[in-house]
């Protein structure tokens, strides 16, 4: 047997995407972690890269939490109890209280009856569909919905004249949606990002639920609200409640992630109590794989908690104080962003060649950050997207726009 016809195809794939601007670059291997010292947050150096160190400023983990002492401790205490693995899916024996427990919490923590861990929000979203869908069920999404909600309609075999896909934030398009869904329809899911990681603006929730209020009573099923907070729970809101709190106005059912602001891994969804039943029944990506490790859970569980206390107010006011001073300093310096409050901070560069210079730049300087490039993006959107943690420090953002400001 032999994979060498296999290959030629394969290398025929690769190219054609390299040809199209869509191919990945090289993977930089992060190799060490240098704790912050006097007025610099942390540092990471590379492989290939020597002793220099680097700012990152193209992280998820918003608050900064997976260094935090007592996240790593209750990894730690969990793994020694329960062992590194689950030996089982859930079904099958493979739950454990660390599962059931952050369950409740993050339940809590979103103000919702119950949820349902996955080992990421991609799967959660998947399984959610699954559990969903129905022959007589209708879909209505955001056209900038992440590829994990695209996903999770194809995986359900949601059928093209089963689905409205409306402009990015469009509420007359949303109307339009809703009002055009065609007879014999009992259940309608709308589903959207509340953050949308490229651009860092954010669904407006009030709104779309004052657009679908006159229906909510017209199809015999329901009609149901989505949204998957993933770039918003932890980081976003006074208390880090998300988008829904940045809205004052909830959804029915909230997607998100312990991947990003709380600094772990996995996903959840949270709802009412029939909805997680119906995942745990249904959702295939829930089903037949093993669940988080008990590490992942009781960290991702001490995440929440510093999350929903003193200290973790504390580092999102600074994430909102370094977030202002970084958009002021790129106003200062001329460049163009997209309005908004969160901390993805995209920085609109509009070439592409441009962007790759830049991101080179930034490297030579000691800063880690992602250009977006058509067809990832729009041509003419092509973009450098910054990320602000609350590890950074006044002095991080000074350093990251002082190396902007170099580049003339």
């Amino acid at each position: 047997m032999t994979l060498s016809l296999l290959d030629a195809g394969l290398d025929k794939d690769i190219a054609a995407l390299h040809a199209e601007g869509r191919a990945k670059a090289p993977e930089r291997i992060i190799v060490d972690y240098v704790p912050p010292a006097g007025d610099d947050g942390p540092r990471y150096k590379l492989e290939g890269h020597g002793d220099q160190e680097f700012i990152r400023m193209n992280s998820n983990s918003y608050l900064s939490l997976s260094h935090h002492p007592e996240v790593m401790t209750a990894a730690d205490d969990a793994t020694h109890r329960f062992g590194a693995g689950p030996g089982a899916v859930r079904f099958i024996d493979g739950t454990f209280s660390a599962h059931v427990e952050l369950e409740t919490r993050i339940a809590a923590f979103m103000g919702r009856p119950a949820a349902k861990i996955f080992n990421s929000a991609y799967t959660t979203n998947l399984g959610l569909a699954l559990a969903l869908q129905n022959k007589k069920t209708f879909w209505i999404g955001d056209a900038l919905n992440h590829n994990c909600i695209i996903r999770a309609m194809r995986i359900a075999n949601v059928p093209r004249s089963h689905k409205s896909i409306f402009p990015h934030n469009d509420m007359v398009a949303l109307k339009a949606a809703i009002e055009g869904v065609p007879e014999g329809i009992e259940r309608v899911i709308v589903i959207f990002d509340g953050v949308f990681s490229m651009r860092g603006d954010r669904a407006p929730i009030a709104e779309i639920n004052a657009i679908l209020a006159p229906h909510r009573e017209r199809f015999a099923e329901g009609l149901v609200t989505i949204v998957d907070d993933s770039h918003g729970i932890g980081a976003y809101g006074l208390t880090g409640r998300g988008t829904e709190e940045m809205c004052g106005a909830q959804t029915d059912i909230v997607v998100g992630t312990f991947g990003k602001a709380f600094g772990v891994n996995g996903g959840f969804v949270a709802a009412s109590e029939s909805v997680i039943e119906a995942v745990r029944q249904k959702a295939d990506t829930y089903i037949y794989t093993n669940p988080l490790s008990v590490a992942d859970c009781a960290a991702a569980k001490a995440a929440v908690d510093v999350a929903d206390s003193e200290e973790g107010l504390a580092r999102l006011t600074n994430v909102r104080e370094r977030i202002a001073q970084f958009r002021a300093g790129l106003t200062r310096l001329g460049h163009e962003s997209i309005p908004g409050d969160h901390p993805v901070v995209p920085l609109m560069v509009r070439d592409t060649e441009k962007t790759k210079r830049m991101v080179q730049a930034f490297t030579d300087g000691g800063v880690l950050v992602v250009g977006l490039n058509f067809p990832v993006v729009p041509q003419g959107d092509q973009t450098i997207r910054f990320q602000i943690n609350a590890a950074h420090t006044e002095a991080d953002i000074d350093e990251v726009l002082r190396v902007l400001e170099a580049m003339g």
